[in-house]
């Protein structure tokens, strides 16, 4: 008997006549997704996305662990479909569920029509199939209220359906339904998590990375690489725009007071993110801030920050406490790879006193000695790109 997966849509169930779009757009990202797997027919019916295997090569194992990092899909399940009538349904049950019977102390049957011309009502239905399943499987008691098993029955457009408990998926709206945006990613715990808080939002995301060599070493570099690749799983293959930020950070030490040291880093952070975004098409910047964690993150120095840009800058993080941050990045796994000792260029020429309170005009004038357009020209004509693979 050859398992389907049903997978539940998110909340694009609540859209209107752009529906649609999303759902076009969630079946192709399952199809990219299902590639290494094999072959799959894939379709949607009332908000109800329908992953059959063509063939008996297809690795089912596989393609339901990979289709739970999937955006857009709130629960995942494997089922077995049958014609629409009680007693196959029955049969079904019975034979399906055979295994999560026999280890299961009690059980309850739930039954849901999507197809209202089903000649049974839901809890007719759950009661036939239930009993049928109390005579096959006497030593197991049923418990409607707290049962150790749920058998969910579904009659669809096509077919009846039979499955066990279903699975959390990864919800959020589907990748790439809301554009794209430039990530700014660190090595540290924060922006990994940023970047997918935003992506589970539909955002395709371009990792950005700013790379001071020899200040910060080779081991900095592969640790952001291994962390893009680790979110691939969430957000597709990715290519990082890698920008040599060596020069900038001399210049702003050798000419600019100490104090101001990050503020102005982080502003020509934010000119070189914008020119990418600009290039690739990307409606918004992506940060990881979080308000008051460090100094460049007060509200003063963040709108010091966000002044040098016109694109709308998205900080998932700016109200978290950290230790929410921190089991986000344990759930998305990219903890352990955050906190290796490797340090990125935002740590290169700290301020022993940053301003942690300043005005705008006073940054700009300030950072004015620079020849900013050159130094982003330079940054930005000399990016690597590494390209890293579901």
């Amino acid at each position: 008997m050859r398992d389907i997966i049903l997978l539940k849509q998110g909340e694009m169930v609540l859209k209107g006549l752009n529906k649609h779009r999303f759902d076009q757009i969630l079946q192709n990202n399952i199809r990219y997704r299902l590639k290494p797997f094999g072959k799959f027919r894939i379709y949607s019916r009332q908000s109800i996305v329908y992953v059959e295997p063509l063939n008996d090569e297809t690795d089912v194992d596989g393609a339901f662990e990979a289709l739970k990092t999937v955006f857009g899909i709130i629960t995942l399940t494997r089922a077995a479909g049958c014609e629409k009538n009680k007693e196959a349904i029955a049969k079904l049950a019975i034979e399906y569920l055979k295994d999560a019977m026999e280890s299961a102390e009690s059980f309850k049957v739930e039954a849901r029509r999507g197809d209202k011309s089903f000649p049974m009502t839901s809890i007719e239905l759950a009661q036939y199939v239930g009993g049928e399943l109390s005579d096959a499987y006497p030593d197991i008691r049923v418990d409607v209220h707290n049962p150790a098993l749920t058998v969910n029955v579904e009659i669809r457009d096509y077919a009846a359906f039979v499955h066990g408990e279903s699975v959390t998926g990864a919800g959020g709206m589907p990748l790439g339904s809301n554009g794209r945006a430039v990530a700014l990613l660190s090595g540290g715990i924060d922006s990994p998590v940023s970047t997918y808080m935003i992506a589970r939002r539909g955002v395709k995301p371009i990792p950005v990375h700013f790379f001071s060599f020899p200040y910060t070493s080779q081991q900095a570099k592969d640790k952001v690489v291994e962390l893009a690749q680790i979110l691939t799983q969430y957000c597709g293959s990715m290519t990082i725009e890698v920008v040599p930020f060596t020069h900038i950070q001399e210049e702003i030490r050798d000419k600019c007071p100490e104090k101001y040291f990050t503020l102005i880093m982080r502003r020509f952070m934010m000119r070189c993110a914008e020119y990418i975004a600009k290039s690739n098409g990307c409606g918004a910047i992506i940060t990881g801030e979080d308000l008051g964690q460090v100094a460049s993150q007060t509200m003063e120095a963040m709108a010091s920050t966000q002044a040098v840009t016109d694109l709308p800058v998205l900080q998932p993080l700016v109200g978290m406490d950290k230790e929410d941050i921190v089991r986000i990045a344990r759930k998305i796994g990219t903890f352990d790879t955050s906190i290796l000792p490797y340090e990125d260029c935002c740590t290169v020429f700290t301020p022993r006193h940053p301003e942690t309170r300043p005005e705008v005009a006073e940054v700009a004038q300030t950072e004015a000695v620079l020849d900013i357009d050159c130094l982003v020209t330079e940054a930005v004509n000399n990016i690597e790109r590494i390209r890293v693979a579901l």
